[in-house]
């Protein structure tokens, strides 16, 4: 078959049970936009034997790439001498990275995707090899690529202030929830309760521990909300594994007088996220920074209200489907927390307004918008 155009596509974090938030990005979008085009041909690049459910459809080809690109080395080896050895040997029209990184030793149009550039605002939260790669590789990709893509106006105005990179180079494909965060059913609430916090209502705040997630305040903020209706019977509940610097959290949990109501459940499956975010009384994901910020989405999207920021690019997803609080003052926090458990009328008027904000996010909207990015290149236009 003779394919209208040859696309490159690091796929590297197409991991099966393993993704992270931009593998999902990566998942959602290519999945779409390989059965939109089957007159496409896709090279898909591993840097380890990949699963065969990522061959979306016949017009993948599957390619691994070594070494395993793990640590910053090993990504400056993967990129620059890997990746840009196999696309100089190839004639593709287009390389497609939806993680941001480039091969700058090669010479085919890109697309990056740079979600975010957290490192910049928040340098002492990633572990320094990583800055230093983060801070030189960085504004260069923005240089090298041909168009960017990111998941928010914060984002864009971020990355064209910091890169000194034109906003006409940069594309807004707002990210999307997954189909499998729904609202449950009052039994299914009910057993979810029991299962995991012994039938009592909960909090629960998902993703990765580290700095920037701002957990410490937010267990402040829980304490707070315990110490002024000590009627409640909230617990919180955090899904999500400890990344690195979090012994200021660990001391606070420590010191917390309703530490044992305090569940950690480390790292789910997005089966059981789905389940234990329908099952909350509210999400709680006060971060002090965020490109996106995909869970007050899921909980939206699963009729559960969501406390959040007023930073970044979190205003701008949620609108007024979510509460605010200041993610500097856990009194905040803990107020906006009594608010929701004091008023059930405003805590239904939040899953109302939610519900509708949800719907403006889409995976098929955010394909097409990647799409059309890619197309720019493509077409010259």
């Amino acid at each position: 078959m003779s394919y209208r155009y040859k696309i490159a596509v690091n796929t590297r974090l197409l991991l099966r049970d393993k993704m992270d938030g931009i593998g999902y990005f990566t998942y959602e979008t290519m999945q779409r936009i390989v059965r939109w085009h089957p007159d496409i041909e896709f090279h898909f690049l591993f840097d380890r034997s990949p699963d065969p459910m990522f061959a979306f459809a016949d017009n993948v080809v599957p390619v691994v790439l070594h070494p395993q690109a793990r640590h910053p080395i090993l990504w400056y080896l993967w990129f620059d001498w890997s990746v840009a050895s196999y696309l100089r040997r190839h004639d593709f029209d287009l390389f497609l990275s939806p993680d941001g990184y480039c091969s700058l030793r090669a010479d085919t149009p890109t697309v990056a995707v740079m979600h975010d550039i957290a490192y910049e605002h928040y340098p002492d939260f990633v572990p320094g090899m990583v800055r230093r790669y983060y801070q030189y590789f960085m504004p260069r990709y923005a240089a090298h690529s041909s168009r960017i893509a990111t998941v928010s106006e914060y984002s864009k105005k971020d990355i064209a202030s910091y890169y000194h990179t034109s906003p006409d180079k940069i594309d807004v494909v707002y990210s999307a929830a997954k189909d499998i965060f729904r609202p449950s059913t009052e039994r299914e609430i009910a057993t979810t309760r029991e299962e995991y916090a012994g039938g009592a209502p909960y909090l629960i705040f998902v993703g990765s521990i580290h700095p920037r997630k701002n957990l410490k305040n937010m267990l402040l903020g829980f304490e707070q909300h315990r110490r002024a209706r000590p009627e409640s019977r909230l617990r919180f509940i955090v899904a999500g594994a400890f990344g690195w610097q979090n012994s200021e959290l660990k001391q606070v949990i420590e010191s917390m007088s309703y530490r044992e109501d305090v569940i950690f459940l480390g790292r789910q499956s997005v089966e059981d996220l789905a389940r234990l975010i329908a099952g909350a009384f509210t999400l709680m994901y006060v971060s002090v920074f965020e490109g996106f910020g995909v869970p007050p989405l899921e909980a939206m999207q699963s009729h559960v209200p969501a406390i959040t920021s007023p930073v970044s690019s979190l205003p701008e997803i949620s609108g007024e489907g979510a509460l605010y609080a200041d993610p500097l003052d856990p009194a905040a926090i803990g107020e906006a927390i009594s608010t929701l458990w004091d008023d059930p009328g405003l805590r239904a008027e939040m899953i109302a307004r939610g519900a509708i904000r949800s719907r403006l996010f889409t995976w098929d909207r955010t394909a097409s918008l990647l799409w059309l990015c890619c197309e720019k290149v493509l077409t010259g236009k």
